[in-house]
């Protein structure tokens, strides 16, 4: 048995999609608009936040990105009575990350492939939409799914990072665009964007992703006015044969070995969290994984491999390098420190430090002095095998032998999915806990010693691919292997004050309130509120899908509400779907908003099962099926799951009808790339689209085995 996890972005595309600016709404949400204050977004407005507790301006609420909201009109005593207030349904029903904004009169999401609208936050009634049109073939070229995490809004303009690389301005009351910029700086390579941007006096902070596929990560800022580049940050050196383009990447070669890394890409994509302390004047980026992830084949198997999974400190005006701490020196395990960055002020041995807070996937939460980039304190929040303890002499994590998978595979806690992943944790000055969503999610590494970059859109890793069980009786302990955690963590005692346990992982990131009260989503569909300060759950709701996305609250007209993005994907249900059963309704993509005292309710999740297909006759020898099992589980599993098992988010592969076995060749050769299914020609020859073929036919008639042994049949 392996389980070596890795996810990539789906295929199928669900729901309806809008083109440019719904223009026929233009003149209507520009009345909308005018009835709001006229005042606008800027630097002053964000950093007197809590003067306006109504507003949600920018995606961690402040710049301080706590996720913490003083409004106390619901609250511990009365949250029992909160009903849903509105709903309205997102285009697409897959990797709905979102944070939402909320200020003067407007809510503005977004959805899956970059699609931003603006919704009356009372009503939910659509004011415009604004589709950037990303190519909806464009899975193969980036992991975990087309998502987007949210948009930032200046002075009168909203901005995003579309998925393909786009950075756009549009006008904030009519969404017609006013710039588009290309972040990539390479088309040749899997280059994406799915975080939200910052924006820091005057600049378009914006970072991107796709390690996985073999890129050299860096931050970028543009003028928000005009969208021309002001500087770039790389995290990772480029090729040593060219002078490094400042004194921190000079730095940072020298951790760097072998003439191989920087074909690979290096990676260290910044792919989501940033913070920014306008005191110091520091803006804090936290970055991903090596590319590839084997150290071995990336960097002769040494050298810390600088800035991978690191906390930068740069200066915001010139991108400036002043201090880093790294999480995971060498990363080999895809643990990024991308994760949530929480800055606060915290008594530690009867002193008032300024500090910087992070969970990142690798199982320890850091206290760091954030002036300086001094550790304070690092403690695991949850199970890990890889490390004992870090050593706060020297700053570093003290590896354990079973985290070396350089020469044979090993069972690692946590693997790739981390203890704790992009969903938003929050942090309340009430109680001075921080609340994560964590995870048990374990993985067997097996290197691949001869891995080669392979070129665009093709995962690189260094390690063999996928594969699971193919048997329900042995997938079964690996599923209760898998649990998720809400944590209570006080950082300064650095320990868990209270826990919430879930059935299983990849929860929602997380909302704490002055009301004493703490919102999260779960992976089986529901909206739960707990006491902030104990734990006890006092509320709950069904969201009719799971939830990934971190809540937000607003209040409008002396009413305070409470809204999260519903929606399931990402990269656990997509790379291990065979794992996610308990999440296998089918997902609806929503934003749900809820007040006190409102009685509104959602239509039944789609339940109805789902009748396989007859599957075709299996022709090829048992030779064949092992072959295509390998072909599938190194590029198709990455979407449809391991073992041809999806996580309800992307069509199971075991249903195909009648004739989509008959022009399965065609649908690898790009037939389906409009519908977002990728084409395969490239690095598939017809002999390797056949073996996939038979083994997905022996997988459909070991299904009908399955369902037929069972009284109810099981849903796509």
């Amino acid at each position: 048995m392996k389980l070596q996890a890795w996810a990539l972005a789906g295929a199928v595309v669900v729901g309806t999609f809008v083109s440019g600016v719904a223009g026929a709404n233009s003149d209507k949400a520009a009345k909308h608009a005018g009835k709001a204050t006229a005042k606008v977004v800027d630097a002053a407005r964000i950093q007197a936040a809590d003067t306006e507790p109504g507003s949600w301006m920018s995606t961690g609420r402040t710049y301080g990105e706590q996720r913490f909201s003083p409004l106390t009109q619901i609250n511990a005593d009365n949250v029992g009575k909160l009903g849903l207030a509105w709903t309205y349904r997102l285009d697409v029903d897959r990797a709905t990350e979102g944070t939402p904004i909320v200020v003067d009169g407007i809510m503005y999401v977004t959805s899956a492939f970059s699609i931003v609208t603006a919704l009356d936050p009372v009503s939910g009634k659509q004011l415009w939409k604004y589709d950037p049109k990303v190519s909806r073939d464009r899975d193969r070229d980036g992991c975990c799914d087309v998502a987007n995490r949210g948009v930032a809004v200046w002075q009168g303009r909203v901005y995003v990072g579309a998925y393909d690389g786009r950075l756009i301005a549009l006008d904030a009351k009519t969404g017609r665009k006013v710039w588009i910029t290309d972040t990539v700086i390479d088309h040749n390579r899997s280059y994406t964007v799915t975080g939200a941007p910052r924006i820091v006096k005057g600049r378009v902070i914006i970072g991107n992703g796709g390690a996985e596929l073999g890129v050299r990560g860096y931050v970028s800022a543009y003028d928000a006015k005009t969208g021309k580049l002001d500087w770039r940050f790389f995290t990772v050196p480029g090729d040593p044969k060219l002078p490094p383009e400042n004194k921190a990447m000079e730095m940072a070669q020298k951790t760097w070995f072998g003439d191989t890394y920087w074909k690979q890409g290096g990676g260290g994509t910044p792919w989501d969290s940033m913070a920014y302390d306008p005191d110091l004047d520091l803006l804090y980026v936290g970055t991903g994984n090596g590319s590839m992830w084997n150290r071995g084949v990336r960097s002769e198997d040494h050298g810390d491999n600088l800035f991978l999974s690191s906390i930068v400190a740069l200066k915001p005006e010139t991108g400036e390098y002043v201090w880093h701490y790294q999480t995971t020196p060498g990363d080999s395990w895809d643990y990024t420190a991308t994760q949530s960055i929480i800055l606060a002020d915290l008594t530690i041995n009867g002193e008032v430090r300024k500090v910087l807070m992070q969970a990142p996937k690798n199982a320890f939460f850091y206290v760091i002095d954030r002036k300086t980039g001094e550790l304070l304190s690092a403690e695991k929040y949850v199970n890990a095998n890889w490390a004992s303890k870090v050593d706060l002499k020297t700053g570093r994590p003290v590896e354990s032998a079973s985290a070396d998978w350089s020469q044979k595979a090993q069972l690692v806690i946590p693997g790739p999915l981390g203890g704790h992943n992009w969903q938003p944790m929050s942090f309340s000055p009430q109680t001075g806990l921080v609340y994560i969503p964590t995870q048990d999610a374990p993985a067997v590494y097996t290197p691949n010693k001869d891995a080669k970059y392979g070129g665009k859109g093709t995962w690189n890793l260094g390690m063999m691919p996928i594969s699971l069980p193919e048997d329900p009786a042995q997938l079964k302990p690996l599923q209760d292997m898998y649990k998720g955690h809400l944590v209570a963590w006080d950082p300064v005692a650095q320990k868990a004050v209270w826990t919430q346990d879930y059935v299983t992982i990849w929860n929602g990131g997380t909302l704490a309130t002055a009301g004493n009260l703490v919102f999260q989503g779960t992976a089986d569909g529901r909206f739960v509120a707990y006491a902030a300060d104990k734990g006890t759950k006092l509320w709950e709701t069904a969201a009719n899908s799971g939830v990934m996305a971190g809540p937000i609250s607003y209040e409008i007209n002396g009413e305070q509400y409470v809204t999260v993005l519903a929606g399931w994907g990402g990269a656990f249900p997509l790379a291990l779907g065979a794992l996610s059963a308990p999440a296998k309704v089918k997902p609806e993509a929503r934003v749900l908003t809820y007040k006190i005292g409102a009685s509104g309710s959602l239509p039944p999740p789609n339940l109805t099962p789902v009748k396989q297909p007859e599957p075709p006759a299996l022709i090829a020898d048992a030779a064949t099926v092992d072959a295509g099992r390998d072909l599938y589980n190194s590029y198709c599993g990455m979407c449809h799951g391991p073992s041809a098992m999806s996580g309800g988010v992307i069509p199971d592969l075991r249903y195909l009808t009648p004739e989509k076995h008959a022009m399965f060749a065609g649908i690898l050769a790009g037939a389906y790339a409009r519908k977002g299914m990728p084409a395969f020609a490239d690095v598939l020859k017809p002999a390797d689209v056949e073996a996939i073929h038979q083994y997905l036919i022996k997988r459909a008639q070991d299904l009908k085995k399955e369902l037929a042994a069972t009284p109810v049949a099981a849903t796509q």
